[in-house]
């Protein structure tokens, strides 16, 4: 087998390869298809020899850094030694190694782990165990879940019916599951209520009762939020808010889950997001950094209570399965890349680096016209642009920020999701010096956004 020539693989990849986020059109463009060849560290190289800083980690997923033999080590000796059993009958020692892990790492009530193959499918089990529970108590008219505007949960048929973010897409694939409730996000800088923080005693999370009460108490089965929303442009809420939601998810016997996929290990600074806020969810969707992306792996985890109602019910208990739920070598990885986490203090790292990523992006805004605000916390900043922030003025079409900011940022040297919204969340891995040159080359692309628009 012969390895192709550049042009003979971007022929292949435009012909085979569907890249669902990209139009065609754009992927057929003069250098408009990227193809990475490898990663070292917080760098990507492509199979034209050019380096990029990965200023997302891929899609918010890499903790560990690219290029560790160590997990493609753990990985050949569990794929020789058990690549796969049945995982519908059968445990295998990784699978049982990791889930005593998340046991280990996670809040003092979760106890059990359901494993699958991402962060889409880790919402999927989530919603299924949540109805699933109220059935087993007799409960079966609570079905309906609440979802907050603007977040993002995944894109199986479940996860879109909870989805209100943005670019969740929905709409091609209407109807979807029944019983979504939608409600207003945190979001201080242009709240929807118009009012203001503190002074507005988290009004936000309050009003969500008055929701639960038309569409009644006895059919809300769960609510699902993330603890910090990069979709919704990585707000940090005030611990009030989420107490309040325990509160009101307690008063009317509603599921309270935490999607951690993107928040979890260490993204934040801490191991979980919902450790900012001395908060205990029902369930906790995780997955992306759980393996920093060297094998696919997520899990669906639950407290104490859940699990014991499960267990106390006999067959129907039994919630089915994936195929390639708790496998033997994803498991082995992601125990793998757990370790080295803990070994490298990366979740320490997250926070030192971040808070000195915040301070840096706050000097940022002295230094360009166009910047809004910056916010976020760890290593999952955030950088807004407008086209005038005196005057809250957004940019217009003619002005193809999306497609601009991300060329420029490509052309520094960085791969990342561009726009009105620039993140910047690279691997955990990150040091001081690196940070900086990432923060050094992303004000150089607004710098370029200002000259071309003329700002």
């Amino acid at each position: 087998m012969t390895t192709p020539t550049q042009e003979e693989l971007r022929k292949q990849s435009l012909e085979h390869l569907w890249i669902p986020t990209q139009s065609h059109a754009d992927l057929s463009a003069d250098d408009g298809l990227l193809v990475i060849r490898k990663g070292e560290g917080i760098f990507l190289h492509d199979d034209q020899g050019r380096e990029y800083i990965d200023a997302m980690s891929g899609l918010w997923l890499n903790a560990v850094g690219h290029g560790r033999s160590e997990l493609a080590d753990i990985a050949h000796e569990q794929m020789s030694r058990l690549a796969y059993q049945n995982t519908f009958a059968y445990a295998s020692e990784p699978a049982v190694a990791l889930a005593t892990k998340l046991f280990e790492l996670t809040p003092s009530t979760i106890r059990k782990a359901v494993f699958v193959n991402g962060g889409s499918e880790a919402v999927e089990n989530a919603l299924k165990i949540a109805k699933h529970y109220h059935h087993i108590r007799g409960k079966g008219t609570k079905f309906k879940v609440i979802s907050r505007i603007g977040s993002y949960h995944g894109q199986t048929a479940g996860a879109l019916s909870v989805n209100a973010a943005a670019y969740s897409m929905r709409e091609p694939y209407e109807p979807l599951v029944p019983g979504s409730l939608h409600v207003p996000n945190v979001n201080c800088d242009r709240c929807p209520y118009e009012k203001t923080f503190p002074e507005c005693d988290v009004f936000c999370a309050r009003t969500i009762e008055d929701v639960i009460m038309a569409a009644g108490p006895d059919t809300v089965a769960a609510m699902i939020a993330e603890p910090i929303s990069t979709a919704n442009g990585s707000w940090v809420p005030d611990k009030k808010y989420w107490s309040t939601l325990r509160e009101i998810c307690d008063k009317y016997d509603i599921v309270l889950i935490a999607d951690e996929v993107i928040n979890g290990f260490g993204r934040t600074g801490k191991w979980f997001g919902m450790d900012h806020f001395d908060v205990e969810p029902d369930i906790m969707t995780t997955a992306k950094q759980i393996s920093s992306g060297y094998s696919p792996i997520a899990a669906t985890l639950v407290n104490d209570k859940i699990a014991r109602t499960f267990e106390e019910a006999g067959k129907d208990g039994t919630i089915g399965g994936i195929t390639w739920g708790a496998n033997p070598v994803s498991c082995a990885v992601a125990l793998g890349n757990l370790n080295i986490i803990e070994r490298e203090g990366l979740v320490e790292n997250s926070a030192r680096v971040g808070e000195h990523v915040r301070s840096r992006l706050v000097q940022l805004r002295e230094e360009h016209r166009t910047i809004h605000h910056t916010r976020g916390i760890g290593m999952m900043q955030v950088i807004e642009l407008k086209k005038d922030p005196a005057t809250g003025e957004d940019f217009d079409e003619a002005d193809n920020v999306q497609a601009r900011v991300t060329q420029y940022l490509r052309d520094e040297g960085v791969l990342a999701r561009g726009g009105a919204m620039i993140p910047f969340a690279p691997p955990l891995t990150t040091n001081l010096e690196e940070a900086d040159e990432l923060v050094n080359r992303i004000s150089r692309a607004i710098a370029r956004l200002e000259s071309e628009l003329g700002l």
